[in-house]
């Protein structure tokens, strides 16, 4: 029997563009209540005015520890529950490593592990003591494959999947799944800084997929029999050779 998502509480973070929004979309199509998380207050305002009822706004820097401390009571407060969180917010950073610039590299590495961690460990206790819960990330397919062009986004997704792998084991006993996504190449913001010709031939060989395609595998996993564990779920557009 497939699990319902009717009246079940998810926060999503990074809900305010790309694969974020859409999931959101796609879990409150599905019956859901959804908290979106994000530091763009007037976009959330805007779109969960847009979604309507079930849609409820957070404001959090994620880069801010403190006010992801805050986070868990914010989504209670606003839904009165949690059932399923999904740690997607992340950041891009590619190009040859001696061109780099250490401080960018810094804020993705925090944004894609340190504050996607602290997220994790601020919403277990409340899922520990329900006894159930989902707790989603996305990954990547660079998690599990070693990307030559962009080896620093490379490495923070390789942490998310050793965080992810160890992290399911330790919590399954409390009846709480962990799984990642793991996309190719998609049409997000997270690629605007890709080099213009490597864009446009990406986007004329049908490699890149759209938002839509990932919230559905992501609906495909938290929709699975409790018992049993999606915890990882590679998605590619055909045409991508990895």
């Amino acid at each position: 029997m497939l699990n319902s998502l009717e009246n079940k509480v998810v926060a999503i973070t990074g809900a305010a563009s790309g694969i974020g929004l859409e999931c959101a979309r796609t879990f409150l199509a599905a019956g859901a209540k959804v908290v979106l998380i994000d530091r763009a207050r007037e976009r959330l305002e805007q779109l969960t005015n847009e979604l309507g009822e079930n849609a409820f706004p957070l404001v959090i820097d994620l880069l801010k520890p403190q006010e992801i401390s805050g986070m868990l009571q914010g989504i209670l407060d606003a839904a009165g529950g949690l059932d399923i969180f999904y740690a997607n917010a992340g950041a891009y950073v590619g190009g040859p490593i001696e061109e780099g610039n250490p401080d960018e590299w810094d804020r993705m590495l925090n944004l894609n592990i340190n504050a996607a961690f602290r997220t994790v460990h601020a919403v277990l206790p409340h899922m520990i003591a329900q006894k159930s819960g989902d707790i989603l990330f996305t990954s990547s397919i660079a998690g599990v494959v070693p990307v030559i062009w962009e080896p620093i986004y490379t490495a923070s997704k390789f942490a998310v999947q050793a965080f992810v792998h160890t992290t399911r084991r330790q919590v399954a006993k409390h009846g709480i799944r962990v799984g990642a996504v793991l996309p190719g190449p998609v049409v997000t913001a997270l690629i605007d800084n890709w080099p213009k010709e490597k864009l446009e031939d990406a986007l004329a060989n049908g490699s890149l997929m759209q938002p839509k395609e990932v919230a559905d595998a992501v609906l495909f996993m938290v929709t699975r029999p409790r018992n049993v564990t999606v915890r990882d779920l590679v998605i590619l557009p055909n045409s991508v050779d990895l």
